[in-house]
Parts: C-alpha cells; sequence; structure tokens
C-alpha cells in the first residue's frame, strides 16, 4: 500500500497556513520582519499594495496576511514592492 504524502513546496519566506476565509480561499501569514524595513507600519504599507492585510492573533502579532493559491507569485510580488522600496 502505498502512502499518499504531502510534498511541501519550497518557499522563500517562512508562511503560516490559516484558516481559509469566508469563501474558501486559502490564506497565508508572513512576518512583518520579512519586509525588511523598519517598523510595522512600513511593511503594512507595501504589502497592502499588493493585496495584504493586517493580521493579529495571540500566536503571531505583528503579521501580514495574503490569500494565495500560489506562493510563488504571491513572494515575487513581494520582492517587486521590496525592490521598489529600496
Amino acid at each position: 500500500v502505498k502512502l499518499k504524502t504531502k510534498t511541501k513546496m519550497k518557499t522563500q519566506y517562512n508562511w503560516t497556513r490559516i484558516k481559509s476565509d469566508i469563501n474558501g480561499n486559502p490564506r497565508f501569514v508572513i512576518s512583518w520582519l520579512d519586509f525588511g524595513v523598519k517598523s510595522y507600519d512600513a511593511a503594512l504599507k507595501l504589502a497592502r499594495s499588493i493585496g495584504g492585510k493586517k493580521f493579529h492573533n495571540r500566536q503571531y502579532g505583528g503579521g501580514i496576511v495574503f490569500q494565495s493559491y500560489s506562493l510563488p507569485e504571491t513572494e515575487a510580488a513581494i520582492d517587486r514592492v521590496i525592490g521598489g522600496a529600496a
């Protein structure tokens, strides 16, 4: 009997999968520190330009949440806004 295993996708950032939104769309959280800026507000401003939103809960303070079906595409968008901010 061959067991199915989930393949872990190689990503550049450390994503945390959270509960899907009300419509069933997958959501992932990333730390604001991955944006390489000096403040949470600055990271949030960059993230909002590509669809990111503020995410706070007990386990994850200072996170930014993205709705994403493709983490590599989301990471490419993050890299574009980080590159434009530098």
